[in-house]
């Protein structure tokens, strides 16, 4: 049976670990005290099918049966809102058209989400497919697979160093080794620091920060049931959260690797944008934070073997997306590992593939 040696417990590492896990002998590294800890832990977890590249497109079709079903499913309906100032038309237009929304009234929006300000929201979009997803128990989940087919997580496991062998790989953590006939590169916003430790040449892939806030719900009311709303060309957006709100200035900027945190001035520039649009004015944060969205070149998944190292997998350069996609894209990952026929079209494979950026 293959060794392989996964490094990263987010969410991309755990799903490729549990499919992998059917058919090899599976270590995931996790550099943290805790699985999830960065992108995976601080996601706002919505799937809408219609969002992304025409690639992403099809791992949110091809996720959507996992999703709803697997342990007694992890979706729960949300609904999706864009609002739009009448100067916005135009924006307003591309973006219903690219996602698949349904215009609506701006009476139907402000009954949705009753603090929006009909004065100001002129154009409204929905669509009430939207779901949000639980994040926690799906990342749970796909630890308890890899655990029930026999896989290990060891978490505190940085890695210091990688080493090629004729034989496979040895991966360094301090003083423990770990040996593998297959590398999975499942880091996340360090996807290209361990390719460059592995003698490989990286992909491109760029983190960049999203910063989050969460206020009080709006004049007390019961948020619940709102859908989440955006700002056109994904500008801002808010969306429920435990009786609170989280507002997002859906901020992308590119930083290094770290451990993230929010940037008081975008914050203040996301939250103005909000309630430009709402009755209610945000008094205070209940907390804020930043999580890291990594791409790649052309903001699409980069999944499977490395075209010049095939012992060297990348699951990595999952953006914005990682959470929705991950039950296809860890399949897709392990068929081509293991040379099965992958799930979903030869198009949307060629542009997952990491031949595509070299």
């Amino acid at each position: 049976m293959k060794r392989i040696v996964v490094i990263g417990g987010g969410i991309a590492g755990l799903s490729a670990a549990a499919e992998l896990a059917a058919d090899a002998d599976v270590t995931v590294l996790e550099a943290e005290s805790s699985t999830g800890y960065h992108a995976s832990g601080r996601s706002a977890a919505l799937i809408e099918q219609n969002y992304g590249a025409a690639s992403v497109q099809a791992l949110n079709r091809a996720s959507v049966d996992y999703l709803s079903t697997h342990d007694g499913g992890y979706l729960s309906p949300r609904g999706l809102m864009i609002i739009a100032r009448h100067e916005d038309a135009a924006a307003f237009a591309d973006d219903i058209a690219s996602m698949g929304l349904d215009r609506i009234s701006t009476q139907d929006a402000c009954r949705m989400v009753p603090v929006l300000d009909p004065e100001r929201v002129n154009l409204a979009g929905y669509h009430a497919d939207a779901q949000d997803i639980d994040t926690d128990r799906l990342l749970q989940g796909f630890a308890r697979r890899l655990r029930q087919l026999g896989g290990e997580i060891v978490t505190n496991r940085r890695v210091s160093s990688v080493t090629r062998r004729t034989d496979g790989w040895t991966v360094r953590c301090g003083d423990d080794e770990y040996d593998a006939d297959i590398l999975v590169n499942a880091a996340g916003a360090w996807a290209d620091t361990v390719a460059r430790m592995a003698g490989v040449v990286p992909m491109g892939i760029v983190p960049h920060r999203r910063s989050m806030a969460r206020i009080p719900a709006p004049g007390g009311q019961d948020v619940s049931h709102w859908p989440v709303f955006f700002g056109v060309r994904e500008s801002w957006y808010a969306k429920p959260d435990a009786g609170a709100l989280l507002v997002s200035p859906a901020d992308e900027d590119p930083v290094e690797p770290h451990d993230a945190w929010a940037d008081d001035m975008t914050l203040a520039e996301g939250l103005a944008l909000y309630q430009d649009m709402v009755t209610e004015p945000v008094t205070r944060m209940l907390s804020n934070w930043a999580g890291l969205r990594s791409f790649a070149p052309d903001r699409t998944l980069v999944l499977g073997p490395d075209p010049d190292e095939q012992t060297f997998v990348w699951c990595a350069g999952q953006g914005g997306y990682g959470i929705q996609t991950s039950p296809a894209a860890s399949r897709l990952v392990a068929d081509l590992v293991f040379g099965r026929p992958p799930g979903i079209d030869p198009a949307s494979v060629a542009a997952l593939r990491p031949e595509r950026l070299r």
